[in-house]
């Protein structure tokens, strides 16, 4: 198994690479996924997020009112370390399920947009960044998502920088110009992952054959 991380600051297009690669055979643990099934109604998530933020999160349905919690938490760093304190051990505990339901073959791909902020590059074998300039970051979330530029802003602030994420890059796709041009360049990063999953599985086959001795 070859386990890789894959992240990009918000509106840099890493949820398109992460659809290119599960559709070259990816096996995609999707963390922002995860961390919407790990607060739906009636599971201990969502009931630590009320404690500790009060009611006045959930929708009248009952549901977690994202867009009521993102304006309080992406504004104030204390309060979103609170809530990553609730979320961030769910996560990872449904992604290492996940990870050990896929086969030994497999190319996993952890899409972990806080990969860079919590640390975790030591966890994969390799790191994947989606990279793209906080101007142009700005006009995607402004534009094709309708965000309003100081919480586009806010959100962008209350990630790593570039700086940051680069450096714990092993590979980089940049993600500056067109859709287009994305696609080569998500082509070429599986061709490298598949040559390296090769080596990874000849070598577990090397040290698992019979030894000198036997």
């Amino acid at each position: 198994m070859l386990k890789v991380g894959l992240t990009g600051g918000i509106g840099a297009g890493k949820s398109e690479v992460s659809r290119l690669l599960a559709g070259y055979g990816a096996v995609v643990v999707d963390a922002d996924r995860i961390a919407r099934e790990v607060v739906e109604p009636g599971t201990p998530g969502l009931a630590a997020v009320v404690s500790a933020f009060g009611e006045s999160v959930l929708t009248p349905g009952g549901e977690l009112d994202r867009p009521k919690l993102g304006s309080i938490v992406f504004s104030d760093p204390a309060r979103l370390r609170v809530l990553n304190e609730i979320v961030h051990p769910l996560v990872g505990a449904r992604s290492a399920e996940l990870e050990s339901a896929a086969g030994p073959d497999a190319i996993v791909v952890h899409d972990v947009p806080l990969l860079t902020e919590n640390t975790l590059a030591p966890l994969y074998d390799l790191v994947v960044v989606v990279d793209a300039a906080p101007e142009t970051q700005l006009a995607r979330l402004t534009g094709r998502r309708g965000m309003a530029e100081d919480e586009a802003r806010a959100r962008m602030a209350a990630q790593a920088t570039r700086e940051q994420r680069l450096a714990v890059a092993t590979l980089v796709i940049d993600n500056d110009g067109p859709l287009d041009a994305l696609e080569p360049q998500v082509r070429k990063v599986w061709e490298e992952l598949t040559a390296r999953a090769a080596r990874v599985a000849r070598a577990a086959a090397e040290d698992a054959g019979p030894d000198s001795g036997g």
